[in-house]
């Protein structure tokens, strides 16, 4: 796994990734998330490792071996993904965590708590897709996941909210009130299904 340590966003652009490629974002459920739950949502992303590879995708996401992060590295590693799978990580808090192991890179970033690796997690997504297409998916999540959500949108990248994986996710898709309502009526947000979730990619990536 390639380490780069970044203290200013002028150099998320020489972090050893591919540029002008399209990105996914993963974000939502960490170490609240269940084991079925992550298995579940393993298998799902197992089905998009073939169309990562062919459109030379970069995905994005918190970096450690929990739930969302997790289930990324693993369906990489079972399906013999060669997409560069990178995790960004609050640096100060990066030695009280363990990287889910299959990721080919982490990004540390300033900050001091969770969450504050939110606003970096973005701007590398704007980075490394340049004019290529993007999009973020929320599976899951708790508080964290509800910036990273805002963070896409406010950025106007598509998010995809995958209904019935819990918490953050089926708040938004359920419409609900505040944040949750705002999300949902987003023109940017759609809610899908999980086993919809490759097709809703695809659609992405190739209008893009």
């Amino acid at each position: 796994m390639e380490t780069t340590r970044v203290s200013s966003r002028s150099e998320l652009g020489g972090v050893g990734l591919p540029l002008g490629r399209p990105v996914l974002v993963l974000v939502g459920g960490a170490d609240r998330m269940d084991v079925a739950d992550v298995a579940d949502l393993e298998r799902v992303l197992r089905e998009l490792v073939p169309l990562l590879d062919a459109r030379g995708a970069v995905v994005l996401d918190g970096g450690t071996d929990s739930g969302v992060m997790r289930a990324a590295g693993r369906a990489r590693a079972a399906a013999g993904g060669r997409f560069p799978l990178v995790g960004v990580v609050v640096a100060e808090l990066a030695g009280a965590v363990v990287p889910e192991p299959n990721h080919t890179h982490l990004v540390l970033v300033p900050g001091r708590r969770w969450g504050d690796e939110a606003p970096w997690l973005a701007d590398l997504a704007d980075v490394v897709a340049g004019a290529a297409p993007s999009l973020t998916v929320l599976a899951n999540g708790g508080a964290v996941a509800w910036e990273d959500a805002e963070h896409s949108v406010r950025r106007d990248r598509p998010l995809a909210v995958l209904r019935g994986t819990g918490r953050t996710a089926d708040e938004i898709a359920a419409g609900g009130e505040g944040r949750a309502a705002e999300l949902a009526g987003s023109a940017l947000t759609t809610v899908i299904e999980p086993g919809d979730l490759r097709a809703h990619v695809e659609g992405v990536f190739a209008a893009g």
